[in-house]
């Protein structure tokens, strides 16, 4: 099993940036995606981005490129989003999710773990 916990969240103007966290623990070895996800009230979970936990290949939405990277710090086995120039449509509970597959997957079922989420809420 892999767990992962996610830090960062909080309300920022818009303009704004914040940077999330995700931590992993436990079968970290058999990881080979880390990818962030986002659900906002009323909407289904859409994807935002993935990293490929050892080449690091990233991948995103096109409503974020340009304004989240992604990255990645092995030695603690933590992946980083960092928003910038946030909008009010931003809005989510953010998710991080881990894979044990290559590539860079952008759906959902293809994860295997999941954090608990975290908010973020961008005010206008």
């Amino acid at each position: 099993q892999v767990q992962l916990v996610e830090s960062g969240g909080g309300l920022v103007q818009a303009g704004g940036s914040l940077r999330l966290s995700c931590t992993a623990s436990g079968r970290t070895f058999s990881v080979y995606v880390m990818g962030w996800f986002r659900q906002a009230p009323g909407k289904e979970r859409e994807f935002v981005g993935v990293i490929n936990w050892v080449g690091g290949r990233t991948a995103y939405v096109d409503s974020v490129k340009g304004r989240f990277t992604i990255s990645r710090d092995n030695a603690k086995n933590t992946v980083h989003l960092q928003m910038s120039s946030l909008k009010p449509e931003d809005t989510a509970v953010y998710y991080c999710a881990a894979a044990a597959r290559g590539g860079l997957p952008q759906i959902p079922s293809l994860y295997d773990y999941w954090g608990l989420g975290t908010q973020v809420t961008v005010s206008s």
